[in-house]
């Protein structure tokens, strides 16, 4: 016979699995994560629903009172879910501090090819004519840089 307790934790099991297919279908939870719930899930439904199962473990395990095999189960689950999200984060961490390096790098790059750029040889008699107008302009005014960089908005180096 099914009693209220077995009728709750099959409904907390199911509620629980269908929670997380539908994250996984929503893309709001990855299937790397996934995969560990849907696991305790299942664990969950099936102690719920298999009543001797626990009953068993118990035995095997030498406690006398069945409950606790499921207290010690989810103490277990949780420490592997710390776990297995602990693993995630540092490997989130590495990645990001290797884009860091990579990112600080290329905007070094670029600073070295815009300073190259402007005091190339190669430029157009147009542009180093149109420089040294807007440099002359500006000696006046006690500036160092050329009016049109002064004037022009800051551009993202990305």
């Amino acid at each position: 016979m099914i009693d209220r307790m077995q009728i709750v934790a099959l409904t907390v099991s199911i509620v629980l699995l269908l929670t997380v297919l539908e994250l996984v279908r929503r893309r709001k939870l990855i299937e790397e994560y996934s995969f560990l719930w849907i696991v305790y899930a299942l664990m969950i439904l099936a102690l719920s629903v298999r009543r001797e199962i626990l009953h068993a473990v118990a035995r095997w395990l030498g406690v006398f009172y069945p409950p606790i095999v499921l207290v010690m189960l989810l103490i277990v689950m949780f420490f592997a879910a710390s776990l297995a999200h602990a693993v995630i984060v540092s490997r989130h961490r590495k990645q990001i501090e290797r884009l860091t390096e990579e990112t600080a790098i290329l905007s070094a790059e670029l600073r070295e090819l815009r300073a190259e750029q402007s005091h190339s040889p190669f430029e157009s008699p147009s542009a180093r004519a149109y420089e040294n107008k807007d440099t002359k302009e500006t000696k006046g005014a006690g500036s160092k840089d050329p009016a049109y960089m002064r004037s022009s908005p800051k551009r993202p180096l990305m």
